[in-house]
């Protein structure tokens, strides 16, 4: 009796041999009565957590995992995917719920629960093998225990599993199940992700490439630097920042400038403790006094002060046989530093793109701020501060713009010349100045209103712009006509107003070219002149050259009732006095080398240099007489 309800269990198990197939993966559907190994789901569990763990995805791809996993399972699907919505909102809280979910399955494992048995599926079934002829047994007869061994798991769990899985029954491994292919499938290649995670795998991809090809480029540029960075649009993020950084740098390195008080209280400190000299009479101080001073400095004004009275400051200056320094230069040398400093804040912050160079406009508007603490400037009519602005500036980008790239570099502007002749306005004259002086600084009233009405006169037609016609009245009409061709072909645009090759000059180029000729002993206004002298555009000076030139001038000087002139002698006393490297050519950098370029070009291009140059010993002769009368 009992060997024939032992016979039927056996025959309960066995796969059906009606329909001809034989279920390979996956588990079998549970008949009644009858429960799948709780050992093999389990493994399946760690398996899965197994994957979760170590596959580094993002929170939207463990959220499609789980779906995926519950979708196939088919166990509570709508319960919890109402959970795994809720996941996302935190990573940490998603870990938590996965552990619960495992626990549960667990425990439901454990207590025998077949609703998470997964129903076979038809596509994973096969046809059978051919089995070899066999003896049939007894009905009664239980299995040999080769049949059971060969049975056995294939991954090495047929010892372990043997006991749990009924007789007969092969256990597939965890590789060959199919959610398991189905979810390393769906984590290598990404299919069945959403929009947001496609995106950014998408994104990945595309800055991998640009990286790998970044380093093509620059393994084959090898060191050539990079000369254009583009500049951030304006009213973009990166721009608002970097103008409030600008901003924020420029207000910290102002209040780390000495005031005007501050500088008061300087001087006395340097008079209090300073020593007089028997000899000179001069105030001045050694090194000991220099640290004492310092000291009260410091505590007086604070440590904005200390940065000047450095050991290196003090050997900048010229000491006398006992050590000592003059107090005078050391002040002044604080209060130009201070005045430079203040000056660059100054233009960095009219600065707009935060390029270290100053374009017209923002030049104009650093000089229209200056106008009110310029003492001689002060009394200028409201109606004249557009162009006298417009003047002053137009002397900066001459002298620290000699390419015409319309712009001005910042460090540039601040060691030039030009900035040193604007603060001259900064001081009081009690004495009457004459006009002939004031008309020597260019930023002075009285120059600005000589050019503005030297500009009108020759203005016969009241256009705005000088014809060569007009601009040949220039000076008396001394300069020759092939110079002012060469002007018009070298430094004039072409008008756009007149047709065909007319051109008309500005006001700007009216400046360049008064600026030129009024500096011609330096390198900037040299510069300008030997583009005119230069007639074929070679970069040097023939002899041919030399007599064209001059054969104006010497038209001019036989009109004007002067003895004859012999071209040839003038020539060879260029020559003579330039002494160019190649005798046969006179090139930009022999003018600027014998240091008599300015005169040399005024004898080409002027009737009135060259007779100043012709007459120089009875004009010298007469100044050393005013002198001696004065």
């Amino acid at each position: 009796m009992e060997a024939r309800q032992r016979a039927g269990s056996e025959e309960e198990v066995t796969p059906m041999s009606t329909t001809g197939l034989e279920v390979t993966s996956g588990y079998a559907a549970p008949q009644s009565g009858i429960k799948v190994s709780n050992l093999c789901l389990l493994l399946d569990m760690l398996h899965y957590l197994y994957l979760i763990i170590h596959i580094p995805v993002s929170n939207l791809r463990i959220l499609d995992m789980l779906r995926y996993l519950c979708l196939l399972r088919d166990c509570d699907s709508y319960r919890y995917n109402n959970i795994i919505h809720v996941l996302v909102i935190n990573f940490n809280m998603l870990l938590f719920v996965i552990k619960w979910i495992t626990f549960r399955f667990i425990i439901r494992l454990a207590i025998g629960s077949s609703s998470l048995v997964p129903s076979p599926r038809p596509d994973r079934v096969r046809p059978p093998t051919r089995q070899p002829a066999t003896v049939p047994r007894a009905r009664s007869d239980p299995p040999p225990a080769s049949t059971l061994m060969s049975t056995a798991s294939a991954d090495g769990d047929g010892a372990s599993s043997a006991g749990a899985a009924p007789a007969g029954r092969r256990i597939p491994p965890a590789s060959s199940m199919p959610w398991v292919r189905n979810l390393r499938r769906f984590v290598g290649t990404g299919a069945g992700l959403g929009s947001e995670a496609l995106m950014e795998l998408e994104t990945k991809r595309i800055l991998l490439e640009i990286f790998k090809e970044r380093q093509r480029k620059s393994a084959e540029a090898g060191s050539i630097p990079s000369f254009y960075k583009k500049k951030p649009e304006d009213g973009s993020i990166s721009n608002r920042v970097q103008r409030l950084a600008k901003y924020r740098f420029l207000k910290k390195q102002s209040e780390l400038l000495l005031n005007a008080d501050d500088l008061d209280a300087m001087w006395v400190c340097l008079r209090e403790n300073c020593v007089i000299d028997d000899v000179t009479g001069s105030e001045k101080m050694n090194y000991e006094d220099f640290c004492h001073i310092a000291t009260v400095c410091t505590e007086q004004i604070g440590q904005k002060c200390k940065r000047f009275f450095s050991p290196s400051n003090f050997m900048k200056f010229e000491k006398d046989d006992s050590g000592r320094i003059a107090i005078l230069p050391f002040y002044l040398y604080v209060m130009r530093t201070v005045s430079l400093t203040q000056a660059r804040i100054d233009m960095s912050e009219l600065d707009e793109d935060s390029d270290g160079f100053l374009q017209p406009h923002e030049m104009e508007a650093y000089i229209r701020g200056l106008i009110p603490n310029l003492a001689q400037l002060r009394d200028m009519p409201s109606a004249f501060v557009q162009m006298y602005c417009r003047i002053a500036a137009r002397k900066f980008f001459f002298f620290c713009d000699p390419h015409r790239r319309g712009k001005a570099c910042i460090k540039k502007v601040l060691l030039s010349n030009c900035l040193q002749e604007l603060m001259e306005l900064h001081q009081e004259s009690e004495e009457e100045v004459t006009d002939t002086e004031q008309a020597e600084n260019w930023f002075s009233l009285t120059s600005a209103q000589r050019i503005c009405d030297m500009f009108l006169a020759l203005d016969k037609d009241t256009n705005g712009t000088l014809s060569k016609q007009e601009l040949k009245e220039y000076a008396d009409g001394t300069l020759t006509e092939i110079f002012i061709e060469r002007v018009f072909d070298e430094h004039v645009r072409r008008s756009k107003v007149g047709g065909g090759n007319s051109r008309e000059m500005d006001f700007e180029s009216f400046l360049d070219f008064v600026l030129a000729l009024e500096n011609k002993d330096t390198p900037e206004g040299l510069t300008y002149l030997f583009r005119c002298l230069d007639l074929n555009g070679r970069g040097f000076l023939t002899t041919a050259d030399i007599h064209t030139l001059f054969r104006d001038v010497h038209q001019k000087w036989i009109e004007g009732g002067n003895y004859e002139l012999c071209i040839e002698d003038v020539r060879d006393e260029i020559w003579d006095m330039v002494k160019p490297a190649d005798p046969l050519r006179i090139a930009l950098t022999d003018l600027l080398s014998c240091k008599q370029g300015g005169t040399i070009a005024s004898m080409l291009i002027d009737v009135r240099g060259f007779w100043a140059h012709d007459n120089r010993e009875n004009l010298l002769q007469e100044e050393e007489e005013q002198v001696e009368e004065a």
